[in-house]
């Protein structure tokens, strides 16, 4: 497999940056602790916390290598779909760019401003910032994290829906030895 992408798959790296997002944010998603400050910051949480901070900093920085990758790498020509499904395709993708950039960025300005330090590992505790609006930002975190997740699955049903029934290449153009549906011979 090519490190870049061709005319009608992403490249290596595309792929593995994108799988391994998806995992982080769900992973992420999975042990967050949820609800008020004194349950997310007890000491009885500490440990999840730390992971939970640990992936949504790993979440951030890969975005930032993707974004820098992206002008280098060549994005597959999209398979023929009514204009109403690209535009919506180009939305989610965009959509889920900015939410890999919000979530991480308002949790971590939220416990800062909610003097409460950032803590990841190898890096320690950053932070925390004077301030009064962590609440705020932490509700905002939250709202935008069940967000992604419901964009991310409706993105992964879009992905399915094509290579199940409009039998084209875009799950295949992005998951690793899966053959495009459209070129395979029905008996």
């Amino acid at each position: 497999m090519s490190l870049t992408g061709t005319t009608i798959r992403y490249g290596g790296l595309a792929q593995a940056l994108h799988w391994l997002t998806a995992l982080l944010v769900l992973i992420a998603f999975l042990v967050s602790a949820g609800g008020p400050p004194e349950r997310v910051y007890s000491a009885a949480r500490a440990s999840t916390l730390l992971l939970h901070e640990s992936l949504g900093f790993a979440v951030f920085w890969l975005l930032v290598i993707r974004l820098v990758w992206r002008p280098f790498d060549r994005i597959p020509d999209p398979p023929p779909m009514p204009g109403w499904m690209e535009v919506a395709s180009r939305a989610t993708h965009w959509a889920l760019y900015a939410l890999l950039l919000a979530v991480p960025a308002t949790a971590m300005l939220g416990a800062w401003f909610g003097g409460h330090p950032v803590t990841v590992y190898g890096l320690g505790a950053i932070g925390p910032f004077p301030g009064s609006w962590g609440a705020s930002l932490a509700k905002i975190h939250g709202t935008l994290g069940d967000i992604i997740l419901w964009l991310a699955g409706l993105h992964a049903a879009a992905a399915i829906f094509h290579h199940l029934f409009l039998r084209d290449r875009v799950l295949s153009q992005m998951v690793p030895g899966l053959s495009d549906p459209a070129r395979q011979v029905r008996p």
